[in-house]
């Protein structure tokens, strides 16, 4: 071979590109992530979704430009077993956070699970959480010690502040950072608050891939909505605060727009429960579903999802398969080609193909297990749902509250129930006797269920929890750079 030869061949290599990783985006153009996440917020309580009295435009268009998940659940119907599971990929049973955490609450998040924040920091994002936390309040705990650089809100619900029932909690924090920079905030300012912070945050990180994640404490009683939407829906208070959530949505998809960053970000908008039925007029509507927030029925797992990603996700799209909030973790694992822990069991999985409605598609999950607090109520395979024997509160046909205060609950409990949610959505038709061997299948999963993350109805241990995070009194608190 001559040397011009030999040079020309060498030179052409050298100018040719390197084939990528097959999911690994190209350098610079790392995808944006946002999730919008409400609270208490009923699967019928958007205008795509069947409301009939609730106007959403912004939520409506970013569906038009999406998909809408019909089939979308959280892992438990309550505050912060819900948002640790969709930060972490997990079970709550799993990672040792179950409820509603309290203000008097000495465990959090542990340092040894990884969140969401620390997953794409691992790509080099910018982070920031603006909103409700409810993973723990205390130092170690905080949204900064867990891979956000920014942090901005309430770290527990609205609700939890002196009251003649909780005479012993503190006064609400606002938190920056971890410094409270004001006690019992006006909650009317929050989701503005929340949303100016985020548009900021987009402005100030434009030029770098960064996840937001936007957790509004509305509509959690006790409701406040701004000036702005006060008075302006047919719905009442409920329906003002649902449209100021609406209108947040706006000026976060208007701002991507402005910056030219829409089409290289996805955003999601998810509620953490179906809606708090016992408050009536101040609660939403799970309907066509049964019964709401407390329960592992539907109406209180499954909640309005809807994802946006012009390019990537098709317009006008629905997707009916099964999907849920840990599976939001594995799916931008594998949206970043980032390896997921092989220490420890994660329990979602990614979504991907479903989102970009490849051919085919299919739930990622063979069973899903419906867990509240301790207690396993069902497990779920395809279009089967097994109750086993629980109890759940309900409003029993009777009126919900007005004014903001709770109507009274009854307490009642179901025995093995086998149901069809392809031909009975609303889980009225027992069918167990009808299909014996889908009753014995399915309580082989139980069983795994029971054998895995254990089940306090019944008194079983879990073989694969791990501890959650305990606050030591005696070490002195530091801040999240020591």
């Amino acid at each position: 071979m001559s040397l011009f030869r030999f040079v020309w061949i060498l030179s052409l290599a050298i100018a040719l590109p390197l084939p990528a990783r097959a999911a690994e985006p190209a350098k610079g153009k790392l995808p944006n992530l946002v999730v919008i996440l409400t609270d208490d917020q009923g699967y019928q309580d958007v205008g795509c979704f069947g409301s009939p009295d609730i106007k959403t435009p912004n939520l409506d268009r970013m569906a038009a430009e999406g998909m809408r998940f019909t089939n979308f659940h959280v892992a438990q119907a309550v505050c912060s077993s819900s948002r640790t599971a969709l930060l972490t990929g997990c079970y709550p049973n799993r990672v040792g956070i179950v409820g509603a955490l309290s203000p008097k609450a000495k465990i959090g998040i542990s340092d040894k699970e990884m969140t969401l924040a620390q997953l794409v920091k691992q790509r080099g994002y910018a982070t920031a959480i603006f909103g409700k936390w409810h993973l723990g309040h205390l130092p170690p705990f905080l949204p900064t010690r867990h891979g956000f650089d920014e942090y901005f809100g309430l770290p527990y619900s609205n609700d939890m502040l002196p009251k003649p029932a909780r005479p012993e909690y503190p006064p609400l924090p606002l938190i920056e950072g971890e410094k409270t920079v004001a006690l019992d905030p006006d909650q009317s300012q929050l989701t503005t608050w929340y949303t100016e912070r985020a548009v900021k945050f987009i402005e100030k990180n434009r030029d770098r891939p960064f996840f937001l994640y936007v957790a509004h404490n509305m509509p959690h009683v006790p409701l406040h909505v701004s000036d702005k939407f006060k008075g302006k829906s047919p719905r009442g208070l409920y329906g003002d605060v649902i449209m100021e959530i609406d209108w947040s949505v706006g000026q976060i998809l208007d701002a991507l727009k402005r910056l030219d960053l829409d089409k290289n970000t996805l955003v999601m908008f998810v509620s953490d429960n179906g809606p708090w039925l016992c408050y009536g007029e101040h609660g939403g509507c799970a309907l066509p579903y049964r019964e709401g927030k407390g329960t592992m029925f539907d109406g209180g797992s499954r909640v309005p999802c809807i994802m946006r990603w012009p390019g990537r996700i098709p317009q006008e799209s629905e997707c009916k398969e099964f999907a849920a909030t840990i599976d939001v973790l594995p799916t931008a694992a594998d949206m970043l080609d980032i390896d997921l822990p092989r220490d420890r069991i994660i329990d979602g999985k990614s979504i991907l193909p479903l989102m970009e409605n490849r051919p085919g598609a299919k739930t990622p999950h063979e069973v899903y297990y419906c867990y509240f607090l301790n207690g396993l109520h069902a497990v779920r395979s395809g279009k089967w749902k097994l109750h086993v024997p629980h109890p759940y509160p309900t409003l029993d046909g009777l009126p919900g509250g007005k004014g903001g205060k709770p109507a009274t609950i009854v307490r009642k409990q179901t025995g093995v129930e086998l149901y069809d949610l392809e031909n009975d959505i609303a889980e009225a038709a027992n069918v167990a006797e009808q299909h014996p061997e889908v009753v014995e299948r399915l309580m082989k999963y139980v069983e795994q269920a029971r054998e895995d993350l254990g089940d306090g109805l019944t008194k079983r241990q879990g073989k694969n929890v791990r501890q959650p995070g305990r606050y030591d009194e005696s070490k002195p608190a530091s801040s999240a750079a020591d």
